[in-house]
């Protein structure tokens, strides 16, 4: 993994962004000894299973699976590609160009893209495709888009206009820093939805947005017949498999796999079993595994990181379950709470030193240019009698073995995510560091779709705290300044975290910087302030991805898109 190519693109000195390489392809699979056809099967992450297909996607079905399905049936406006750059020779968009201030974007489409239908991919796609991002971006829509308070949208979207068939401008009210702003604003789309399909309700976004929520589960539907991307899914048996099939009409580099399978997978455990038995070609294996890596005789094995951080959230919102919010929101509280956790020992007992200790929204790894050393000393360091000292300093007494204050014990539910043995044991781990330090918290295990679909500020009082396998990963916040995650009203900002310093810190990373490193140090100011604040956040190691092919397949990892968490089947092929 390798971060930005600053020679490439600029920071906000450049004015305008051409197509850079592609990924490599395989333009004659004879003449290069490759085979077609076969089949992968992909493990999904255990009880871990796609629900929602459409490429705006709800706060409340943003992840890693729903992201890696709608990537194989659309292609994005903006592909950002292994180093965090821009890779337009893989986009809908051929051409990026932008003014001085960094408050006109003028997007030139490649008239080469084409729906399955056979109708050309046009800015009517695109301007359909925003006008769905911004409206569920708003706080009373019918559901709210997980990407909304991410590269400005809504709040610095001035308009969004077609200026013929293949021209999309978008133009914003304020000067914003213009590497942001692709990355975040123009790339955070999964994908662009055709027109013609989906605009059902034109003179009724309320209407328009009940009917796709209706039909956006359902891959099968009539809907999702006109693709863009390399495959359609042609089958599906839920929490079972979800087949794909290639699109015989795509216009980039075809599949070479008759067919790409996605597995459930009901634990860490029978995933281990498919790839040791060959019946799963592409997947994970869970670190509690590790010591039985040899196993893997048909298999390679390749940590790889993806750019993003691991936590545990805490539900700040005065909704909150109990009333917790409002001990959440005390600063000290939350402090005592981050020296419980022991991040050198986990990532030393459950990780094998394979992991990073993390002390703010991005980690050291995998290496970019965002990560500010001068925060590798961690802020809290493990020292359970320190977090007791803070709680006692402010107001907190311990009785009976529980830390009180005004008649209230400190004390909540942690939910953690099923399917992962290693993450059971870190719970507990962490249960009996906080008891140590008179937290009394209880363990409550939920499948990972039960725990995100409850995760919503608008059902913030059905949770307390949470964690799951996997962290967050920075799709589609590509230039991480954390405007969806910690800004107020944010789509992701899951703890209802509110503070008009982190606001004015993140504004201010948004702005246009005379050089690379101005903005580095712009974004370095809110990464120090996110360190100490915790954000509604506990910082927890990151770890690697370890990544598992079968010896046969060929590509999954030259192939595998760590910054934007996705594979890239369509260049993978199989021995024969």
């Amino acid at each position: 993994m390798s971060g930005l190519n600053k020679s490439a693109v600029g920071l906000g000195l450049g004015v305008s962004l051409l197509a850079l390489a592609g990924c490599g392809g395989y333009s004659n699979a004879a003449a290069a000894g490759l085979h077609k056809g076969g089949t992968a099967v992909v493990a999904l992450l255990p009880q871990s299973a796609p629900n929602w297909f459409f490429p705006i996607v709800p706060n409340t079905n943003y992840f890693a699976a729903n992201a890696q399905a709608i990537a194989m049936i659309y292609k994005p406006l903006v592909q950002i590609g292994p180093k965090d750059t821009p890779v337009l020779s893989q986009s809908l968009a051929k051409s990026i160009t932008w003014n001085k201030s960094g408050t006109v974007y003028t997007l030139k489409l490649n008239p080469k893209w084409h729906w399955s239908n056979g109708q050309p991919v046009t800015s009517k796609d695109v301007v359909f495709s925003w006008q769905i991002a911004m409206a569920t971006s708003q706080p009373n829509a019918p559901w709210i888009n997980g990407g909304s308070g991410i590269g400005g949208i809504p709040a610095r979207i001035k308009s969004i206009a077609a200026k013929g068939a293949y021209t999309v401008v978008v133009t914003l009210n304020q000067p914003s820093n213009q590497q942001w702003f692709v990355r975040n604003g123009l790339g955070q789309f999964f994908g662009v939805a055709p027109a013609s399909v989906w605009d059902r309700y034109p003179k009724d976004m309320t209407e328009e947005l009940n009917f796709i929520h209706s039909v956006a589960s359902n891959p099968t539907a009539p809907e999702f017949r006109v693709v863009d991307g390399p495959y359609r899914l042609n089958k599906m048996v839920p929490n079972q498999y979800w087949q794909f099939v290639p699109n015989r009409r795509y216009d980039g580099h075809k599949s070479l796999l008759n067919k790409v399978i996605f597995q459930y997978e009901t634990s860490d455990q029978t995933e281990f079993a498919a790839l040791k038995s060959g019946t799963v070609s592409v997947g994970y294996m869970p670190f509690s595994m590790w010591a039985s890596r040899n196993a893997l005789t048909s298999d390679t094995l390749k940590p790889l990181f993806r750019l993003g951080f691991n936590y545990v959230q805490l539900n700040l919102s005065p909704k909150a379950e109990g009333g917790i919010g409002s001990v959440f929101q005390q600063l000290p509280v939350r402090q005592a709470l981050q020296y419980g956790i022991n991040e050198v020992q986990i990532n030393k007992t459950f990780y094998h030193g394979l992991g990073a200790v993390e002390n703010s929204p991005i980690a050291a790894e995998p290496k970019t240019p965002f990560y500010d050393p001068r925060l590798s000393k961690l802020t809290y360091p493990f020292d359970i009698a320190k977090g007791k000292a803070v709680l006692l300093k402010n107001g907190w007494q311990l009785k009976h073995g529980v830390m009180i204050k005004n008649g209230r014990k400190l004390a909540f539910t942690l939910d953690y995510t099923t399917g992962s043995s290693t993450l059971e044991s870190i719970v507990q781990v962490l249960q009996q560091n906080w008891k140590s330090e008179g937290i009394d918290v209880q363990l409550n295990a939920l499948a990972p779709n039960s725990l995100f679909s409850i995760m919503s500020p608008a059902t913030a009082q059905k949770w307390q705290a949470a964690i799951w396998d996997g962290g967050w990963g920075y799709k589609p916040d590509y230039y991480p300044s954390g405007g969806g995650l910690f800004a107020t009203g944010s789509g992701s900002n899951f703890g209802s975290y509110s503070n008009a310093n982190m606001n004015a810190l993140i504004k201010a990373s948004y702005a246009p910087a005379a050089t690379p490193q101005a903005a580095y140090a712009s974004l370095g100011r809110y990464l120090a302030y996110a360190s100490r604040q915790l954000p509604a956040t506990l910082w927890m190691p990151w770890t690697p991805v370890l990544f598992v092919h079968a010896k046969a397949l060929h590509g999954s990892v030259q192939h595998a898109n760590m910054i934007d968490n996705i594979y890239e089947p369509n260049y993978w092929w199989v021995s024969q």
